[in-house]
């Protein structure tokens, strides 16, 4: 496995899922479009507060930024074959534009010409071993 830090643009794919580990950690994942004119996806892994926060306020269609840890892992897939996972264990993320509008003032969504910023999260509190992630 290598790791690095990478910051990444595109279109969310699929809807946040949020679930938790067994320590109760709230653990949320999507998938990003990188790219416009052909499908390539990179999956998002945000812990704690990002996951919380990813949940409410990112939704598919939405243009966001994100920064974390860059992880390429090698899994076997259903035939055999070796393949490349690309992940990113999300540290922050910004909501560039968003595919909703606001409908009341309590909505967690925002217009799209708002831009939504959102600290890192100190990694070493929320980090878990792949065992405890439910997926």
């Amino acid at each position: 496995m290598s790791i690095a830090k990478a910051v990444i643009s595109g279109t969310v794919y699929r809807n946040p899922e949020k679930r938790f580990t067994g320590n109760n950690i709230p653990v949320t994942t999507f998938t990003l479009n990188i790219d416009e004119k052909e499908q390539s996806l990179v999956r998002i892994v945000a812990r704690g507060n990002n996951a919380e926060t990813i949940e409410q306020s990112v939704s598919k269609g939405d243009k966001v930024v994100v920064e974390g840890r860059l992880q390429i892992s090698s899994v076997q897939g259903e035939d055999g074959t070796d393949k490349k996972v690309m992940e990113i264990d999300l540290s922050s993320f910004e909501v560039i534009s968003s595919s909703q509008s606001v409908s009341s003032s309590s909505s967690s969504k925002n217009s799209s010409d708002e831009v939504v910023k959102f600290s890192e999260v100190e990694m070493d509190d929320v980090l878990i071993g792949e065992e405890e992630i439910p997926f």
